[in-house]
C-alpha cells in the first residue's frame, strides 16, 4: 500500500497552487523510496498516474472548469497510466459542440496554471467531437490517443465518446493495416532488428511500443481496457500474458532508471548509461571476468527480452489478422491445400492437421521447418500452429536431440537449397534452435561490449549463414566475385554451414572459443552422421576461423614467406576455399559498415597467393630471385617505350631486393616512371591515384624525397588533417637517401579522386610539410566521439624481432581515437627510429597497429633497447587514453 503526501495539505499550507511543484518533487522521492525498498515497478508507476490525476482534478476545479461541460481525458502513455518520472503528461480538453468564450478564458487558464506550476510537462490538446472524427479521420496518431483516451473529470457524458470516434472513421482491417504499416516504418529507423547496440527500449523492435501495439489493435476491436481482459476472449494465453507484462516490468525499470539517471524522457540505453544501469539491476562482475562482464549479462537478458516481445508481437497480431479481420472480407474464400497427416496449407501458410500434431509426433517439429524451407510457395506459418509449436520446443530434450530421424531431419533443413537463412531465423525465434542445440541457447543475446561486434553473437552466427548462402545468388557475384566462384564449386556446403553455426558458439563461457567451439562441432557432427575427416574439417574450421582475417590484416602479404607459412597451414585446397568462404562471410556479419573493398583486396591476394604456392606445391621452397626477375620484367614492359632500360636500371640499383619483393610490377612501373620524370627536382614528389589493382575505395599516395627523421610521423600528421586514414605504409630508402614511401588511405568523405581541388591540396600540403625538415606539423585537435570515450582498452605493446628481415616488429593494440597515429610516429621520431612498413588495423573502437622498424644505422633495437621502448610506448598510450576517457 501506498500512501503519499497529501496534495491539499501542501496547497492549504502555502495558500499558492504552485506549491503543487513541491508537492511533485516530494511524491517522487517517496515513490523512489517505495521502489529502492521492493515494490513493483507496475505499482510505482500506477501511483505516479493516480498522483498525477489528483493533481489535474485539483487544477481542473481551481480554474472553474469543473462548471462547465467539458471534459478532461488522459491520452498516451498517461491514457495507459505508463507514467515514468519525467514522462509527459498528455492531455486531452473535449467539448460536445463550438467552445464559449468563456469556456476559451476558462481553459486558458487551466493551461496557464499547469506551466506555472512548472513540473508537468503537458502535452494539450483541445477538441471538440466534431474536430475529433475529422482528425482521427485522416490522422493515424489522433485515432490511436482516442482509442487509449482515459477519462479524468468533467463531464462524464463524454467519457465514451473517443472510442466511439474511432469506431465510426475506422474499420478493423484500416486501423489494421495502418497500424502495421507505421510498425514496418518504425523497425526499419532501427535496423529491423532487437539487437542495436545501443537500443531504444521505447521504439526499436521488441521494445514498449510493440506492446502497446498489441493493445491498440486489441482495444480497437475488442473495446477491452487492459490487455488482461484478452485472456478471457481467447486472444491471448495466460502464459503469452505472463510474458509480456514481465518483458513490460523490465522494460519499464529500464526507463525509470534511465528517466533518474538523465533526469529527462530519455528511452535510448547509450553506452553512457549501460555500466551504471546494469550495476542498479545488481549485475557485477567476480575475479577472473571481464570488466565488461556485468553489462554484457545485463544486455544479454535486454536482448532476450526484446526477441520475446517481438516475437509475441507477431504471433498475436498475425493470429487477429487470420481469424478476425481476413476472414470478415467480402471476397474472402479459405484456400486449403493438403500437404500430408501432419500440416496442410491454408491461405499459403503451414497449419496442422490438428492441435496434438506435435505432441503425438515429435519430429513434426522439423518436419514443419523442413517444409517452409523446401516448399516456395510457403509463405508462412499460421499463428495458431506457431502457439503449438513454441509450447513444443520447450519440449525438447536429450531423447529428442538423440533420434536419429529428428537427426537426419535437421541436417536436410541445413542441406535445403532455398530460405536457409529465413528458416533458421524461424527456428531461433519459436525456441526450436536453441534447445535443439542447448550452445546456441546459451549465446542467444549474449553481446560483446565493443563496437566492432555490432550485433549479438546468435544474430551474427545466422547472419554468416546468410552471407554464405548469398554467394550462390547471381547477383552477389558482382560485389564478391571470388569468393562466390569458389562457393559455388564446392561439393559440401553443408560443411562451412555448420562451421559457421559453431564458430562462436563458445563465446561467453571463459577461455578460447574457437577450441571450446571446434570440440562441439566435432561431437554434433559425429552424432549426424559424418564421417570423421569431414567431422575434422568442420572442426579445423571453427578452431582456424581467425586465421585468415588476422593474416591479412596484421601481417606483410606482399612478403613471399608470410604467404607460404600461411600456405602451410591451410595444408590443401580445400581447407583454403572452406576458410575463405567462411572468412568473408563472417567479416560481413559482423560488422558490415566495416567491409571495404580494401579489406576484400586483402582476403583476395591472400587467397590467390596463397592458392598459388599450394598449386606449385608446400615443398618448394620460394624461388627469390625468380619472383624479383618476374617483377622487373614485367614492369619494364610498362617502361620500354618511354625511357632506357639504362635510366630504368639505375633507378633500380638504388633499391634492396625487398622492394622487388613486395611491390607488385605495377606499382614498380609507376614509381620508377613517376621518378624519371621528377628528376634532379631537389622538391618532394607527390602522386596518387586509385588503388587500381585491388580496392577501387582506396587511394595509393607515393611520396619521393630526401629520407629525414620524421618522414613518416609528418606524413601520417599531414593526412590525419585531410581527413584520410592511412590503411598501408610502406618506407623504402635508396641508397642516395632518398624514400619511395607508398600509403594506402581511405578518404572518410570518398571524395578525394573526384575533387581535383581537393586532390591538390592534399598533394601541396604534403609537399610543403616534406620540404621542412626541421619542422613537425604537429597533431590536430579533435574531438572524441561518444562512443569511445566509453571503452576501457588495455594498451599492449609488443616487440619482437623479425630475423628474416632483420628489423623489430612492433604491435601495439589501443583505444582508437582521431589523430592515434599520427601521435605513434612523432614517438618512433623522438626515438629516433625509422619505420620500414606498417600494417593498420581498426576493429571498432580498438587499433590494432603493426609496425616494422630499425635504429637509423639499419639495425634492429637490442632486447634492452626494445623493452626500454616499448615501456616508453605503452606509457604514452597509457596517457592517450586517459585522455579520451577524461573527456567524458
Amino acid at each position: 500500500m501506498i500512501n503519499t503526501l497529501p496534495l491539499l495539505n501542501y496547497v492549504k499550507s502555502s495558500h499558492d497552487i504552485q506549491a503543487i511543484n513541491q508537492w511533485r518533487t516530494d511524491v517522487e522521492n517517496q515513490l523512489q523510496e517505495y521502489f529502492d525498498q521492493g515494490l513493483s515497478i507496475r505499482e510505482v508507476i500506477r501511483a505516479r498516474s493516480n498522483l498525477i490525476d489528483e493533481a489535474l482534478q485539483f487544477i481542473w476545479q481551481h480554474a472553474g472548469l469543473d462548471q462547465t461541460t467539458l471534459a478532461l481525458f488522459a491520452v498516451g502513455g498517461y491514457g495507459r497510466r505508463e507514467m515514468l518520472p519525467y514522462s509527459d503528461v498528455d492531455i486531452m480538453i473535449l467539448s460536445e459542440g463550438e467552445m464559449s468564450s468563456e469556456n476559451e478564458e476558462l481553459i486558458s487558464a487551466f493551461i496557464s496554471c499547469l506551466w506555472d506550476v512548472g513540473n508537468f510537462k503537458p502535452g494539450i490538446s483541445v477538441r471538440t467531437i466534431q474536430d475529433c472524427i475529422t482528425q482521427a479521420t485522416k490522422d493515424l496518431t489522433v485515432a490511436t490517443s482516442l482509442i487509449e483516451a482515459r477519462f479524468i473529470t468533467g463531464n462524464e457524458l463524454l467519457a465514451k465518446w473517443p472510442r466511439k470516434i474511432v469506431s465510426q472513421t475506422w474499420t478493423d482491417k484500416t486501423f489494421f493495416d495502418a497500424k502495421m504499416e507505421e510498425q514496418t516504418k518504425r523497425y526499419a529507423q532501427h535496423n529491423n532488428t532487437e539487437s542495436n547496440l545501443e537500443p531504444d527500449i521505447k521504439n526499436a523492435p521488441g521494445g514498449i511500443r510493440d506492446i502497446n501495439q498489441i493493445g491498440w489493435i486489441a482495444k480497437r476491436h475488442f473495446r477491452v481496457n487492459r490487455i488482461y481482459d484478452l485472456v478471457h476472449l481467447g486472444f491471448i494465453s495466460e502464459f503469452e500474458l505472463g510474458v509480456l507484462e514481465e518483458a513490460e516490468s523490465f522494460l519499464w525499470e529500464i526507463r525509470h532508471h534511465l528517466h533518474r539517471l538523465t533526469k529527462r524522457d530519455e528511452n535510448r540505453l547509450l553506452f553512457d548509461y549501460q555500466r551504471d544501469i546494469a550495476l542498479t539491476f545488481g549485475y557485477t562482475r567476480e575475479e577472473g571476468q571481464s570488466l565488461n562482464y556485468p553489462i554484457e549479462q545485463f544486455m544479454k537478458r535486454y536482448y532476450r527480452t526484446a526477441q520475446q516481445v517481438s516475437t509475441l508481437n507477431e504471433m498475436l497480431l498475425s493470429y487477429f489478422n487470420e481469424s478476425v479481420i481476413t476472414p470478415r472480407l467480402p471476397s474472402y474464400e479459405r484456400r486449403i491445400e493438403e500437404i500430408n497427416d501432419n500440416f496442410k496449407l491454408v491461405d499459403g501458410k503451414l497449419a496442422v492437421q490438428h492441435h496434438k500434431v506435435f505432441a503425438e509426433n515429435p519430429s513434426a517439429i522439423f518436419e514443419i521447418f523442413y517444409l517452409l524451407a523446401n516448399r516456395p510457395e510457403v509463405e508462412g506459418i499460421r499463428a495458431r500452429t506457431l502457439r503449438l509449436l513454441t509450447l513444443a520446443a520447450k519440449r525438447i530434450d536429450q531423447t529428442f536431440r538423440d533420434n536419429p530421424v529428428h537427426q537426419a531431419l535437421f541436417m536436410a533443413i541445413i542441406r535445403s537449397p532455398h530460405r536457409l537463412y529465413e528458416t533458421l531465423i524461424a527456428m531461433k525465434r519459436y525456441g526450436v534452435l536453441g534447445n535443439y542445440i542447448p550452445a546456441f541457447g546459451q549465446i542467444m543475446g549474449l553481446m560483446q561490449y565493443d563496437l566492432f561486434h555490432i550485433y549479438t553473437v546468435d544474430a551474427h552466427t545466422l547472419l554468416l549463414l546468410r552471407n554464405l548462402n548469398r554467394f550462390k545468388e547471381p547477383e552477389f557475384a558482382k560485389d564478391f566475385p571470388v569468393v562466390s566462384s569458389v562457393f559455388q564449386r564446392m561439393g559440401r556446403r553443408d560443411i562451412v554451414y555448420l562451421a559457421a553455426i559453431f564458430h562462436d558458439i563458445a563465446k561467453g563461457r571463459g577461455g578460447d572459443h574457437s577450441e571450446l567451439g571446434a570440440s562441439d562441432a566435432i561431437e554434433f557432427c559425429r552424432l549426424h552422421g559424418f564421417t570423421e575427416r569431414e567431422c575434422n574439417l568442420v572442426a579445423w574450421l571453427v578452431k582456424n576461423h581467425l586465421q585468415m582475417s588476422v593474416t591479412a590484416q596484421k601481417k606483410d602479404i606482399s612478403d613471399p614467406d608470410v604467404v607460404k607459412e600461411f600456405a602451410e597451414k591451410m595444408g590443401d585446397m580445400e581447407h583454403l576455399d572452406y576458410l575463405y568462404t567462411l572468412t568473408v562471410a563472417d567479416i560481413n556479419a559482423t560488422n558490415p559498415t566495416l567491409w571495404n573493398t580494401w579489406r576484400a583486396s586483402l582476403m583476395r591476394q591472400l587467397y590467390t597467393h596463397a592458392r598459388d604456392v599450394i598449386r606449385s606445391g608446400l615443398g618448394r621452397p620460394v624461388d627469390y630471385q625468380m619472383l624479383i626477375e618476374d617483377a622487373k620484367f614485367t614492369a619494364s614492359e610498362k617502361l620500354v617505350n618511354d625511357f632506357s632500360l639504362d635510366d630504368v636500371e639505375k633507378v633500380w640499383q638504388e633499391l634492396g631486393d625487398e622492394y622487388f619483393l613486395k611491390e607488385s610490377a605495377d606499382e614498380i612501373a609507376w614509381h620508377t616512371r613517376a621518378i624519371l620524370q621528377h628528376g634532379d627536382n631537389p622538391a618532394p614528389l607527390v602522386l596518387m591515384r586509385a588503388h587500381r589493382k585491388y580496392a577501387q575505395d582506396a587511394v595509393q599516395i607515393f611520396i619521393y624525397t630526401q629520407d629525414k627523421p620524421n618522414l613518416f610521423a609528418t606524413t601520417v600528421a599531414i593526412l590525419d588533417r585531410m581527413n584520410l586514414d592511412v590503411q598501408d605504409a610502406r618506407i623504402i630508402t635508396a641508397e642516395k637517401a632518398f624514400s619511395l614511401d607508398t600509403y594506402v588511405v581511405l578518404d572518410r568523405f570518398g571524395t578525394l579522386l573526384t575533387d581535383p581541388e581537393r586532390e591538390d591540396i592534399v598533394i601541396q600540403s604534403l609537399i610543403k610539410a616534406l620540404s621542412q625538415s626541421d619542422k613537425y606539423p604537429g597533431l590536430m585537435q579533435r574531438r572524441i566521439p561518444r562512443q569511445l570515450r566509453h571503452f576501457d582498452i588495455e594498451n599492449t605493446v609488443d616487440i619482437t624481432l623479425n630475423e628474416a628481415l632483420n628489423q623489430n616488429m612492433v604491435e601495439i593494440a589501443t583505444l582508437d581515437h582521431p589523430g592515434l597515429l599520427a601521435k605513434v610516429g612523432g614517438l618512433f621520431m623522438m626515438q629516433g627510429l625509422d619505420i620500414h612498413s606498417a600494417k593498420i588495423a581498426t576493429l571498432g573502437e580498438r587499433a590494432e597497429d603493426v609496425f616494422y622498424v630499425t635504429k637509423k644505422d639499419g639495425s634492429p633495437m637490442t632486447a634492452d633497447e626494445a623493452d626500454l621502448f616499448a615501456t616508453r610506448l605503452k606509457s604514452a598510450l597509457d596517457e592517450a587514453s586517459n585522455q579520451v576517457c577524461g573527456q567524458h
